[in-house]
C-alpha cells in the first residue's frame, strides 16, 4: 500500500488529479499521523478531523478536480488567519473564541485550488515573539524536541517538518516565516509588499507583514506561492541563468554577532553558487546604525495596534509590556520616513547585486520553554540575538526567504537567507532550487 505521508504537495495533487488516490485517503493518513505525533510536537492548536474529512469528500466531487493545483493536499493554517467556522485565537486568551464567518482570502485561495485545511497551528500571543509557546500550547522543533521551532509561524513550521502536512500557511512581520523555517529545515518565503494579500491583524504591522508558504521543497513553495498570488501555477519558471550575488555574513545590528556554524553555511552556499556559474562576491549591505531602534519601534508599535480592544488582564506580561512600549512609538512610526530612507539606502546595493545571500539566523533557537511567562527584556534579547538578519527586509518590504543548507553541529538543519529586489520572488526560488539540487536536504525530521 502506498503511503502519502511524507510525499510532496505536487506529488499528492498529481495522484489525486489522476484518481490514483482519493482526497479522503490522503487526509486520513495525515490525520492519523497528527494523532500519533502531535502530542510530542505541539504544532496544532486545533485539528479539524471531522470537518477536514468532509471537505476532502467535497474536493473529490469537484468537476474541475483534474485541474486543481493542490487537489486533496492537506494544509495547516497559522492561527492568526481566519478559517470559516473556527475561532482565530492568535495565541491568546484575550481574543474572541467565536467562529469566523469567512475564510481569510489566502485560505480561500488554497481551498479553491483543492487544498484541505486540517487544522490551525500554534503561535505566540499576537504573533509577537520568536518562540512559539503560550496558553494554547508549545511548538517544538521536530529535529530537536527540546528546542523551540522559533516563531511566530512556529506551529506551521513544526507541522511541515514533522510530516503532519506537506505545506502550511504562515506569515512574516519580522522574520516569522523565515525564523521557524530556518530552525526546522524548510523553505520559508516572505513575499514582497502587496504580492500576496495580507490583511493580518489590524494593519499588517504598518505593512511589514506578509503571508507566504512553508514547504519542504522549492517546487512546493513555488506552487503554493502562485496559488496565493492568484497566478497560474503552470506558468514557466525563471531560468537559473547566472546572477550577481553578494555574500554577507555581517549582522545588521551593532553588538549582535553571527555564530560560526551559520556564517559557515552561508560561505559554503556561496561557494556552491559560484561553482554553478553565478557571479558571487563578498559585499555587506549599507545597514544604518539606526536600524535596531527603527526595527524595535515598528515591532512594538504593531503590537500596540493589535492589542487595542483586548482585555489587558488576559494578555501575558511580556505582551502587555511590548504593547506599552509600542504606544510610545506609534506617532513617530505613523509619521516617520525611516522605512523609505532604508529603501533608498539599499537600492544602489541591489542595483549592483541581484541577490543578497546571508545566514538565515545568528544562532539556533533557544529551549522550548514557557517564554510567555518570562520577562519582556529577556524575550527581547533572546529574539534579537537569534534573528538579527530578518527584520531589515520587512522594513523595506522586499522579498526574502530561508533555504535549508547543511547541518549544524547540533544535528539540526542549517539555513541561509536569500534577499532580492521587489518582484524577484520567482528568481529567488530559482536560486534556492539550485541550492536544493547541489546540496539536497532531508525533507522531514526523523521522528518515527
Amino acid at each position: 500500500m502506498t503511503s502519502w505521508v511524507g510525499r510532496t504537495a505536487a506529488e499528492i495533487a498529481a495522484a489525486v488529479q489522476e484518481k490514483r488516490v482519493t482526497p479522503r485517503e490522503v487526509v486520513a493518513e495525515h490525520l492519523a499521523r497528527i494523532a500519533s505525533l502531535d502530542g510530542r510536537v505541539g504544532a496544532f492548536r486545533t485539528v479539524r478531523a471531522e470537518a477536514a474529512t468532509a471537505e476532502a469528500d467535497e474536493v473529490a466531487t469537484r468537476s474541475d478536480l483534474g485541474g486543481l493545483p493542490l487537489a486533496g493536499v492537506p494544509v495547516a493554517v497559522k492561527d492568526n488567519l481566519s478559517v470559516r467556522g473556527e475561532a482565530t485565537r492568535n495565541g491568546s486568551a484575550a481574543t474572541p473564541d467565536g467562529p469566523a464567518a469567512e475564510d481569510h482570502v489566502t485560505v480561500a485561495r488554497l481551498r479553491a485550488a483543492g487544498a484541505v485545511v486540517v487544522g490551525l497551528t500554534n503561535v505566540p500571543e499576537l504573533c509577537v515573539f520568536g518562540t512559539t509557546d503560550g496558553v494554547h500550547g508549545t511548538a517544538r522543533n521536530p529535529w530537536d524536541l527540546t528546542r523551540t521551532t522559533g516563531g511566530s509561524s512556529g506551529g506551521s513550521a513544526a507541522a511541515v517538518a514533522a510530516g503532519l502536512v506537506p505545506i502550511a500557511l504562515g506569515n512574516d512581520g519580522m522574520g516569522s516565516l523565515r525564523i521557524p523555517a530556518a530552525n526546522c529545515g524548510l523553505i520559508g518565503l516572505k513575499p514582497g509588499f502587496g504580492v500576496v494579500p495580507a490583511d493580518i491583524g489590524h494593519g499588517d504591522w504598518f505593512g511589514m507583514s506578509e503571508n507566504g508558504p512553508l514547504a519542504t521543497t522549492v517546487e512546493d513553495a513555488r506552487l503554493m506561492f502562485r496559488v496565493l498570488t492568484g497566478t497560474d501555477p503552470g506558468e514557466p519558471t525563471p531560468s537559473s541563468s547566472p546572477r550577481s550575488i553578494a555574500l554577507s555574513v555581517r549582522s545588521p545590528l551593532v553588538g549582535v554577532t553571527v555564530t560560526r556554524p551559520y556564517a559557515d553555511a552561508a560561505r559554503r552556499a556561496a561557494e556552491a553558487l559560484a561553482g554553478a556559474g553565478h557571479r558571487v562576491r563578498r559585499a555587506d549591505p549599507p545597514y544604518p546604525l539606526w536600524l535596531g531602534t527603527t526595527s524595535l519601534a515598528h515591532w512594538t508599535a504593531g503590537t500596540a495596534v493589535d492589542a487595542e480592544g483586548l482585555d489587558p488582564a488576559r494578555l501575558t506580561r511580556r505582551t502587555r509590556v511590548h504593547a506599552a512600549v509600542g504606544r510610545r512609538f506609534l506617532k513617530g512610526v505613523r509619521a516617520g520616513d525611516r522605512r523609505e530612507r532604508l529603501r533608498r539606502r539599499m537600492e544602489p546595493f541591489f542595483a549592483e547585486h541581484e541577490v543578497l545571500l546571508t545566514p538565515a539566523l545568528a544562532r539556533r533557537g533557544p529551549a522550548a520553554a514557557p517564554w510567555h511567562e518570562r520577562g519582556w527584556l529577556r524575550n527581547l534579547l533572546v529574539n534579537t540575538y537569534c534573528s538579527p538578519l530578518t527584520p531589515p527586509w520587512n522594513l523595506t518590504g522586499w522579498p526574502a526567504m530561508s533555504v535549508p543548507f547543511g547541518m549544524l553541529p547540533s544535528g539540526t538543519p542549517g539555513a541561509v537567507q536569500l534577499v532580492g529586489r521587489p518582484g524577484s520572488e520567482l528568481e529567488l526560488l530559482a536560486v534556492a532550487e539550485q541550492l536544493q539540487e547541489l546540496h539536497p536536504w532531508r525533507r522531514t525530521a526523523p521522528l518515527d
